[in-house]
């Protein structure tokens, strides 16, 4: 699998000092997967998307997100429970970041009447040049902007792009380190996406 484009250790001004230690522990995690445990997902043999074993968030409730979006609305991962959510670290210096916009514009698109949500993190950018990028490439979803690494801290970062799913339940079920392909991309939705069985039998009931 591909590694992020940019790889960051909690600054040493942090005062969050547990929290650096646990982001040194993941990125410890990651440097030995990259022999050890990535798993490519996907089919095809140039698929970069990855998940990382071990990983302290995977299987849990997901940290809580309370910030401003680029429009400057206040926007809480909370008010989303009850629909799948991609949770999209990302920046516009960042080419891995940029690549995956397009497969994420597609994904939105085909997932709308499974409800799915993309919530993109600003980290470590510009929200103006942002913006810009975000109109540009068509993307629908909020981003919220991150200036005091309170989400990066929080879902201990190690590098970016970073991606976190989480199902209904607002539970973690799948991670993201490195720049995912369209098939990557579709096996991780898929493991917080209704799934086709519960689907029909929604369908069936009403029926």
């Amino acid at each position: 699998g591909s590694s992020p484009c940019c790889r960051v250790v909690a600054s040493e001004t942090s005062r969050r000092p547990l929290r650096a230690i646990l982001a040194l522990g993941v990125v410890i995690i990651a440097v030995t997967a990259l022999f050890f445990l990535l798993v490519p997902l996907g089919s095809d043999d140039d698929s970069t998307s990855t998940t990382v074993g071990g990983h302290p968030l995977l299987d849990e409730p997901a940290p809580e997100i309370d910030l401003l979006t680029l429009e400057g609305e206040p926007l809480t991962l909370s008010s989303l429970r009850g629909r799948p959510v991609l949770i999209n670290f990302w920046a516009t210096w960042c080419p891995p970041c940029r690549e995956e916009f397009p497969m994420m514009v597609d994904s939105y698109a085909e997932h709308a009447d499974a409800d799915l949500e993309i919530v993109g993190v600003l980290s470590k950018d510009l929200p103006d040049g942002a913006r810009d990028f975000t109109e540009d490439m068509g993307a629908a979803w909020p981003v919220v902007d991150d200036p005091d690494q309170v989400a990066w801290d929080d879902y201990l970062i190690a590098g970016l792009p970073t991606s976190y799913f989480v199902d209904t339940e607002g539970v973690v079920r799948a991670f993201s380190l490195g720049g995912f392909t369209e098939s990557g991309l579709d096996s991780l939705l898929a493991q917080i996406l209704p799934t086709e069985a519960g689907t029909s039998e929604s369908a069936a009931e009403g029926s």
